[in-house]
């Protein structure tokens, strides 16, 4: 009776998207700070020297996540800005939405980003990013608050906290395979904001 061998089992095989992936589930779960190089590597079942094939170092899986996050916001606020014949409410409006999708899409590269604290170069180079961005966001909402088009007896500046906020907010609950699409949760939440709560 012939035995038929075993399969050989070789190293698994994984692109760098996929390596990607796992590396920001696992600081999403443990903290950036929390997970070695070796969590990783024991995640994707290699050995510890195996996973150096896949990636230089644990910083640069780091970048990568954080250019995803942060590269998917700058792009959409440049659409936002290069567009022609919007009021200023209607651009910032817009910024909600698009904010909203890009996080939903891009949910865990944006949940690492909002819990970065600069514990390394590339965490401080994000939050710089960020900043930058959060700069841009708070001029819309001045570009609409001296356009007349919002109430007066907010500063823009708390404006702009609260509203964008309340889309990081979204972070903590909201999750892969969520019910609500991206687009129905950027209808509701720039309904809420910009329509209220009342009828």
């Amino acid at each position: 009776m012939d035995e038929q061998a075993a399969p050989r089992r070789g190293r698994p095989g994984y692109d760098q998207a996929t390596v990607l992936r796992r590396a920001i589930e696992l600081f999403n779960q443990k903290g950036y700070d929390g997970t070695s190089i070796g969590d990783l590597a024991s995640e994707l079942g290699l050995s510890k020297s195996a996973i150096y094939h896949h990636v230089p170092s644990k910083e640069h899986l780091l970048q990568q996540a954080l250019d995803e996050a942060l590269g998917a916001l700058t792009e959409a606020l440049d659409r936002i800005e290069a567009a022609s014949g919007l009021t200023a409410t209607e651009r910032l409006r817009t910024a909600v939405r698009t904010s909203v999708v890009v996080l939903v899409e891009h949910l865990p590269a944006v949940t690492l980003l909002l819990r970065v604290h600069g514990n390394s170069a590339a965490e401080q180079d994000a939050l710089a990013r960020r900043r930058a961005l959060d700069d841009r966001l708070a001029a819309m909402v001045r570009a609409a608050a001296a356009d007349g088009e919002l109430r007066d007896d907010i500063a823009p500046d708390l404006l702009s906290r609260l509203l964008f906020g309340m889309v990081n907010s979204l972070v903590e609950w909201v999750r892969p395979g969520h019910d609500e699409s991206a687009e129905h949760l950027a209808d509701a939440l720039a309904a809420l904001a910009f329509e209220g709560l009342l009828r």
